[in-house]
């Protein structure tokens, strides 16, 4: 199964050490997710990660620095939809419902969320039932290319192989609410506890 952690929506002082110290741990793929960063922003945080982890980091945002840093490929979104032109890297997308998920099969891995109410979004619940996820799993529509997010903790891991799951993503179980007043140790045990679990 697929582990991967997505970042918080914004930049926080001492992010990159603790993506660099992530990547160390064998955090084997990072989503890059800042939807109101513009591109030199992005450029930066790229330019502050060590370039032999650039081939595990996906991105939502500012497609051409999947090329540009030679990164593991690129996320669809309802604000960057398209693929680009001649892109010959990973594609992946995320999906809020069944039909979605069956829409984009061609896709290298499709996010369908949220599972569980969500941790980092407050008020964000969950879309579907254990009865529905079961259904679907049953009928291939969940199946390795189908990554679980929303909701993920240590409580709610373990159901996620059991539900035919391909992997999950990490977001708020990882980061929590203020990510910036966190020491870099007291990540990577979070980070090893979400492991344990997932194992």
């Amino acid at each position: 199964m697929k582990l991967i952690v997505i970042t918080t929506s914004h930049f926080f002082e001492g992010e990159s050490r603790m993506l660099s110290a992530l990547f160390r741990e064998g955090m084997e793929k990072l989503h890059l997710r800042k939807p109101r960063s513009d591109k030199e922003e992005l450029r930066a945080m790229l330019e502050a990660l060590p370039l032999e982890y650039h081939s595990r980091i996906v991105v939502h945002d500012h497609f051409s620095l999947a090329s540009e840093y030679q990164l593991a490929g690129i996320h669809l979104n309802s604000r960057n939809h398209t693929i680009p032109e001649g892109f010959k890297g990973s594609v992946s997308r995320s999906c809020h419902s069944l039909q979605e998920v069956e829409d984009n099969r061609q896709l290298d891995y499709v996010f369908l969320s949220p599972i569980f109410p969500s941790i980092s979004k407050e008020g964000y619940g969950s879309n579907f039932s254990t009865e529905v996820l079961r259904n679907a799993a049953s009928q291939g529509i969940i199946n390795e290319k189908v990554v679980a997010l929303g909701g993920l903790c240590e409580q709610t891991i373990p159901m996620i192989r059991d539900l035919g799951f391909g992997g999950m993503a990490i977001l708020g179980a990882l980061w929590g609410e203020t990510p910036e007043t966190l020491q870099i140790n007291t990540i990577i045990n979070q980070y090893k506890k979400i492991q344990l679990c997932y194992c």
